[in-house]
């Protein structure tokens, strides 16, 4: 999976450090002072992730959560997302990674007791309010979690704190970790979908959205608080029929009661991510697409496009039993 594995001296004998290289004991490694000496320095271009990838292993400095931005989570609380990763072993045409770092290496951030800390100082900060924090914003926050094994550490805080709330956004079908682990109700595992059509073309490297839903299934029967992120929408010829089956096919495995919230988005893209995503998927066929520059100066469908497609998938979850107020408009 990976060519060379660098790891901050400051970080060679922490625990989740240690589990890494357990577990990648065959991959040359090298200590270094700082991963921002070597990482992102020079500008590499993000198929190299296909053949040539590296792995960096250090304590995340600076803002450790940071706050999210609006329509980011269900309209409830204050929302956070906290940073434990940066880049991802998955291929999405449509991400935004690869116009938001010099560099597909991924970083794996050890330093997960500070997170935790930062977590207690805004509940304590916030004594009245339910408070979100999300992981995932810049990584995949199951597929490599039986190799760093932190999950442990954070259902003992969530378990003390049942004010805080922690989602999980994924792709992947590593369940492992979380099978293990008794559910709780304020742990949410969220999953990343699309018509199955759809997925073929842009989700490449990911587990199919066969297994995705299987992998959904699983965890709502164990008892896990599921979360579904139907998004990115892209607005094909079949658009309506292939949704219906997702919709379908998701509906009939996974148990309502099981699911806490759903949020629908539209493909959208910043100027920088637009380039890259021309330069290295110059085929992809949302480029062909009517695309405006909207409110938040993000490419998007024109707003009446884009409202047509997110109310048409929305109507179908409803007719599937999820509550109105369990759905909500992503970066909308």
């Amino acid at each position: 999976m990976f060519k060379q594995i660098f790891i901050e001296r400051e970080s060679l004998n922490n625990k989740y450090t240690q589990n890494i290289l357990t577990y990648f004991k065959n991959i040359p490694t090298q200590q270094i002072e700082k991963i921002e000496d070597i990482w992102g320095r020079s500008k590499r271009p993000y198929l190299q992730k296909r053949t040539d990838l590296n792995l960096f292993i250090g304590r995340k400095k600076g803002e450790l959560i940071k706050k999210a931005p609006h329509a980011y989570g269900i309209d409830r609380g204050l929302h956070y997302y906290f940073i434990h990763a940066y880049n991802c072993i998955y291929e999405c045409q449509y991400c935004y990674l690869q116009g938001h770092f010099n560099t597909p290496d991924i970083v794996l951030f050890v330093n997960h007791d500070e997170i935790i800390q930062e977590m207690t100082r805004l509940l304590l900060e916030n004594p009245a309010e339910e408070i979100w924090f999300h992981a995932g914003e810049f990584s995949d926050s199951l597929a490599l979690s039986h190799i760093t094994k932190e999950y442990d550490a954070y259902w003992k805080f969530f378990e003390l704190n049942p004010r805080a709330q922690l989602e999980l956004r994924s792709k992947s079908v590593n369940t492992r970790e979380l099978e293990r682990l008794r559910p709780l109700g304020n742990v949410h595992i969220s999953f990343t979908i699309s018509s199955a059509e759809q997925a073929k073309i842009y989700d490449l490297k990911c587990p199919s959205i066969k297994a995705r839903i299987s992998a959904i299934k699983k965890l709502a029967l164990l008892g896990h608080k599921i979360g579904i992120h139907l998004d990115p929408l892209v607005i094909n010829d079949h658009f309506e029929s292939e949704y219906q089956q997702l919709t379908s096919d998701l509906f009939t495995e996974v148990p309502v009661k099981q699911i806490s919230y759903v949020s629908i988005g539209v493909v959208r893209f910043t100027k920088d991510v637009f380039y890259e995503v021309k330069k290295n998927y110059p085929k992809s066929p949302y480029l062909a697409q009517d695309m405006i520059k909207s409110f938040d100066g993000k490419l998007r469908y024109p707003r009446p496009i884009r409202m047509w497609a997110i109310n048409k998938v929305r109507q179908m979850c409803i007719d599937y039993g999820v509550s109105e107020s369990l759905i909500y408009r992503c970066m909308e």
